[in-house]
């Protein structure tokens, strides 16, 4: 293998600005890979005076000539692909090659009504999730229980006919028996499946084969990934976190390649933390700073245009991201929207109400709702560095934040983002 993989993680809750990231690696990547989650992610990606938001793609589609990969581990929406290949269309874009894997699970129209009724059944109880309502979770409890239907059954419709019978049936009895919904006929199901099919046949490949025969050509390989760290189904703040593995283990299980193969995981980290729904958020600032972050950054999500709840970077919880991810280097990005701050907020330890401090994140919403926030603060710089292009740009406060940062993580910062326009960033040479 001659290739090389970059890891590019989401160090907090999601919406780290991880696709302007990629963005700035794409003149040296050869294939891009999404490999977790589905059309609740959300990338923005912006071009000269246009802003590109992609749900499903990989944020590398706007890069002609190269490859793009939607790997097994994705729950794929045929619907919301067709929105953004359409708009993409529209646009007149050039775009990547793309490849889908066979083997991804497709979110069908059950799981977005299941999806939504039982978050409402969750709200009425007092424990909502947060969800999206995009049939995500729905879609991989049916994966690991043997009865979901992946894109390669939609290319065979003798044997789709019979696995959406199937889980039509059971489908049907819970949204009319249990959440009091109409059932969905089959008939109309089937037909917008196969049409699925034949839209996506040209995509389809055994993903695995085509990412490791672009390592042995000696490309390079960037594993793209959606929401963050602590949201992991397994390592994140369960119950309230996503359904799929966010961390960067899971990278090279979804796209059949060795492990070994990854040469750098970068971990992208907000200068400050946000977090969007329900669960617990240490360093929250529900005041005046938190308006002023959210103002400041346009904290709302893209799949959601919810506003985002904001706070202060939680130097504990990003040491548990560089640990769990082994994380190499940090991106650190809308350094910028400090620069309205006489004096910046961050936190490096928790206390507890039983006066035993964690030494780790515990990563549970019962053992993070019990911790406080022990803050430290260092002086703002008060000052617009949007212009800043290297480090020695930067006022001595922004520097020195900045080696905070890399001091407390235990990795260095190499990329620094200082505004949202594409060429609004900083990369350190270490």
């Amino acid at each position: 293998m001659k290739g090389s993989v970059i890891a590019l993680i989401g160090a907090q809750w999601g919406d780290e600005g991880k696709g302007r990231i990629v963005d700035s690696l794409g003149a040296g990547v050869d294939v891009f890979a999404r490999f977790q989650g589905g059309a609740n992610a959300g990338h923005t990606v912006i071009v000269g005076k246009e802003k590109y938001v992609f749900h499903l793609l990989p944020s590398g589609m706007l890069y002609a000539g190269k490859t793009c990969v939607i790997g097994s581990g994705v729950v794929f929406d045929p619907d919301t692909f067709e929105e953004e290949i359409t708009a993409l269309n529209k646009k007149g874009m050039d775009r990547a090659r793309l490849v889908i894997s066979r083997a991804c699970q497709v979110v069908m129209p059950y799981h977005k009504l299941l999806d939504q009724a039982q978050e409402k059944r969750r709200e009425s109880t007092g424990h909502k999730i947060g969800t999206t309502g995009r049939g995500i979770g729905p879609c991989y409890v049916d994966k690991y229980a043997r009865t979901g239907i992946r894109v390669e059954d939609l290319l065979d419709p003798d044997l789709l006919r019979t696995k959406l019978e199937s889980a039509l049936d059971e489908k049907n009895l819970l949204l009319t028996r249990v959440y009091d919904q109409h059932p969905l006929p089959f008939d109309e199901l089937y037909e917008k499946a196969l049409s699925w099919g034949r839209r996506l046949k040209a995509y389809v490949a055994d993903a695995s084969y085509e990412v490791n025969e672009a390592l042995n050509d000696g490309q390079t390989v960037l594993l793209e990934g959606a929401q963050g760290t602590l949201l992991d189904v397994d390592y994140g703040t369960y119950p309230m976190v996503t359904s799929s593995h966010t961390v960067a283990g899971f990278g090279p299980v979804s796209l059949g390649i060795s492990p070994a193969s990854v040469s750098r995981v970068i971990g992208v980290v907000k200068a400050y933390a946000t977090r969007v729904g329900s669960g617990p958020f240490p360093t929250e600032d529900t005041g005046e700073g938190g308006d002023a972050l959210r103002a400041g950054g346009g904290e709302y999500g893209a799949t959601t245009g919810r506003p985002r709840r904001c706070g202060w970077l939680d130097l504990v919880a990003l040491r548990y991201a560089v640990r769990i991810n082994g994380i190499t280097e940090l991106a650190l990005t809308k350094l910028d929207v400090l620069s309205s701050f006489d004096t910046i907020r961050y936190c490096n330890g928790y206390t507890a109400g039983d006066g035993e401090a964690p030494v780790q994140f515990p990563a549970s919403e019962a053992g993070l709702s019990r911790v406080q926030p022990v803050y430290s603060q260092v002086p703002g710089w008060k000052t617009d560095i949007s212009a800043a292009r290297t480090l020695n740009d930067l006022p001595q406060a922004a520097r020195d934040y900045v080696a905070l940062i890399e001091k407390v993580a235990g990795v260095p910062v190499t990329m620094i983002g200082v505004g949202s326009e594409r060429d609004q960033y900083i990369s350190v040479k270490k």
